[in-house]
């Protein structure tokens, strides 16, 4: 069951990822678009898209830190990770069809094993 565990982990910190790394897009993309708006002269508009990709690309990293965030605590053993992952599988759910893949299979791996045999919060061992 522990290799189940290990396999949301690393899914989780791919997912997360994958978003950073489209947060990354979005920047750049709204920074060419404005760049392309100041060479026309329209520097109001520039300044408008420059706050936009500011403001969207800040949102979706703050919506990616989470995953990789959880996924590590919970390879690395740490008592938080495993509530952190549940919850980021619940909201994965509504991402059709990949986050709901996700989700489901989060909840399968983390609820199948009784607590009994999570390890416990004193210990910070990752997870073998």
């Amino acid at each position: 069951m522990k290799k189940h565990i290990q396999i949301v982990a690393a899914l989780h910190i791919a997912l997360g990822a994958l978003s950073l790394l489209g947060a990354i897009f979005v920047f750049v993309v709204f920074g060419i678009a404005g760049s392309i708006v100041i060479s026309q002269g329209e520097h109001q508009a520039a300044g408008i898209l420059g706050i936009i990709a500011v403001a969207l690309g800040i949102f979706l990293a703050a919506l990616a830190l989470p995953g990789i965030i959880g996924g590590w605590a919970l390879l690395s053993g740490r008592s938080w990770g495993r509530p952190l992952v549940l919850v980021l599988g619940a909201l994965h759910l509504i991402n059709i069809p990949l986050g709901t893949a996700l989700g489901i299979y989060t909840f399968w791996a983390l609820l199948h094993e009784p607590v009994s045999q999570v390890p416990s919060a004193s210990t910070t061992q990752p997870i073998t």
